[in-house]
């Protein structure tokens, strides 16, 4: 009964869902970054270096799911699209959940050890920056779409923004994700070192 409710209060408020999820997303990642939030425990050099690997594992699977999410619905293929879809938002949960006690942890952020000068560095930190810009501004877009997507039957969604904002999302999420991995596969090929 409970289910039913919140599904159908998805449906009758898509974008007030979204916000609210959304905000509560927000406040956990930028109150973890603050180290305002006292819910994780210390780790380790060798955690730190687990859940890095086990990020970039998770990212590079979802990133497989989310294009094949895409694939499969420029085919008219619609199970296999929502089961690719929320399999991709599942890993994204993993994935924030990794991140987050990493960071909450004590694992701060790791920085490529080059010379400020090297071409790969500014490479890096372009990659790096759009990956971070992306992955904060398609946070509602992605709610959205994944809102529309849980509380819709596929007729239902053909009169919803839910193909527009889709494609938006799928495209951000996608591009956030594969450099997300790059700028990690960087780090780990030229070494690490964490500010002190």
């Amino acid at each position: 009964m409970a289910t039913a409710n919140a599904r159908e209060r998805a449906r009758e408020s898509p974008l007030k869902v979204t916000a609210i999820l959304s905000v509560i997303g927000y406040i956990l990642v930028l109150g973890t970054f603050a180290g305002i939030l006292p819910i994780y425990p210390h780790i380790g050099r060798g955690t730190i270096d687990m859940l890095s690997d086990g990020i970039a594992i998770v990212n590079t699977i979802a990133t497989i799911s989310l294009a094949l999410g895409w694939y499969w619905i420029r085919n008219g293929e619609v199970r296999k699209h929502r089961a690719a879809m929320i399999t991709s938002f599942a890993l994204i949960l993993v994935f924030l959940a990794l991140y987050l006690t990493k960071v909450g942890g004590g694992g701060g952020e790791k920085h490529i050890d080059l010379a400020h000068t090297s071409i790969l560095y500014y490479a890096y930190v372009i990659m790096l920056a759009i990956h971070i810009m992306l992955s904060v501004v398609s946070v509602p877009v992605v709610l959205f779409a994944i809102v529309l997507g849980l509380s819709h039957t596929p007729a239902e969604l053909r009169n919803t923004p839910h193909k527009k904002i889709g494609r938006i999302a799928a495209s951000a999420w996608i591009l956030s994700l594969s450099l997300g991995v790059i700028t990690f596969a960087m780090l780990a090929h030229y070494g690490w070192t964490i500010p002190k």
